[in-house]
């Protein structure tokens, strides 16, 4: 196992909402040195040093700087934190059937069937009044099974087998408890979340819950899987894989370079936020980093972005889904993406760019194009390009059971996107 491979199964591990992504990428950063820094404005940047700044606790934007001025524009790689998930509800907690059960509600374009009879934790941020009385907010992760969406046994559902749909507001409540013997008590939600952050924070003392952002996850850590371990299975490969990818080849640019790793949250919702990809967060890390608005025009101008972000590979079962000549195979290389309608950013001109950087790199590249009558999902590429100006290249490591709460990939490709991103950042071509 590669020393990547290795750290990303940390990573998966660690990363179980985006507010702990970014805490995950954060340590990853200190530990090499980078500086994290809490607003950039009037920050003077030492060569070679690495920085980074972070907004609502689940995006990111690090960046090292090169040696001079940055005239010739930056070399970029953007990712996104967020994975569709089960999010809990303000009011969770439902009486029924003589168990305890949480409302959810279905975040992104999530698989949903795959959710069912999976031993389920939960993690997020939680706010509340501490000890003094002020406002605080902490993470919280239960990193044990507390949950499960049993599934209707066939015997009730005969067709069960033959295209179930699915009803998110009633289908897919997870347990959480069953219900004490005495009449009409139940789990009192605020104290579970007090208790939690009380276990993880003792420092805090006393406390009172007021308000969370917590969602479900599999307990199933991530693992390889084959007899040649050629795959990769894990929870949150879109797009998590990209952000460690991302930043493996961050810390392994040349430091004389200057580059930038940003990793947005809210991409699977259309990234309309102050923290997503069509937030402002970017640019404002661009416009400090060359003092005004007019200089960040011009830097933006000569910049070139790679859209990192999971592609779509053939299913051996399901091939017919994939234009014929336009099908990604697991550990054949990373994906090129193209759509003519702007669905992803790729123009010619980058296609070829990357091109010419796989094969000084020695690494094979695909290319993908949905079928002429299938509809293209996007990523935040068109949007980062809308918003800035920057030339953006979408591409990403094929997969399987993309949006599932399991899904896979290739292990020889997390090594070739490893490299692939370094030799962007190198600007070996």
């Amino acid at each position: 196992m590669s020393e990547r491979l290795d750290d990303l199964l940390a990573f998966l591990g660690e990363a179980t909402s985006p507010f702990h992504a970014v805490t995950a990428l954060s340590r990853r950063l200190q530990d090499a040195g980078f500086t994290a820094v809490e607003h950039l404005d009037n920050t003077s940047f030492e060569a070679g040093q690495g920085y980074f700044v972070t907004a609502n606790d689940s995006s990111i934007v690090a960046f090292r700087a090169g040696s001079g001025r940055c005239e010739e524009g930056l070399r970029m790689i953007g990712a996104h934190t967020d994975s569709p998930n089960l999010s809990v509800k303000p009011n969770p907690l439902k009486q029924r059937s003589g168990t305890q059960q949480l409302a959810v509600d279905v975040y992104g374009g999530a698989l949903l069937n795959p959710w069912f009879d999976r031993d389920l934790s939960l993690a997020g941020r939680v706010s509340f009044v501490n000890s003094t009385g002020d406002l605080a907010s902490r993470l919280i992760d239960f990193r044990r099974p507390i949950a499960i969406i049993p599934s209707l046994a066939i015997h009730l559902d005969r067709e069960a087998n033959k295209n179930r749909s699915i009803n998110p507001q009633t289908d897919i409540l997870p347990l959480i408890a069953g219900l004490p013997t005495d009449e009409g008590s139940s789990l009192n939600w605020g104290q579970f979340l007090a208790d939690q952050l009380g276990a993880q924070y003792p420092e805090e003392g006393a406390v009172r819950i007021l308000d969370f952002e917590l969602s479900l996850y599999d307990c199933q850590p991530p693992g390889l899987v084959g007899i040649d371990e050629a795959f990769l299975a894990s929870a949150r490969l879109d797009n998590l894989l990209s952000c460690h990818a991302g930043l493996t080849a961050l810390l392994a640019a040349d430091p004389a370079q200057w580059s930038l790793l940003v990793c947005n949250d809210h991409e699977e919702v259309g990234s309309t936020s102050a923290v997503g990809a069509q937030g402002p967060m970017l640019v404002d890390v661009l416009n400090s980093i060359t003092g005004t608005a007019a200089a960040s025009r011009r830097l933006r101008e000569r910049s070139k972005m790679l859209s990192v972000d999971n592609a779509h590979a053939v299913h051996p079962n399901f091939s017919d889904r994939h234009d014929e000549a336009h099908g990604p195979l697991l550990n054949q290389g990373p994906v090129v993406k193209i759509n003519r309608n702007q669905r992803y950013a790729t123009s010619g001109e980058g296609s070829a760019l990357l091109r010419l950087l796989a094969e000084r790199a020695e690494v094979p590249l695909q290319h993908f194009v949905v079928r002429s009558d299938m509809g293209c999902g996007s990523t935040i590429g068109p949007i980062t390009a809308a918003e800035t100006g920057i030339t953006t290249i979408d591409l990403g490591v094929p997969t399987l059971a993309m949006h599932s709460i399991r899904e896979l990939a290739g292990t020889a490709d997390i090594d070739y996107l490893g490299l692939l991103l370094t030799a962007f950042y190198n600007r070996v071509a």
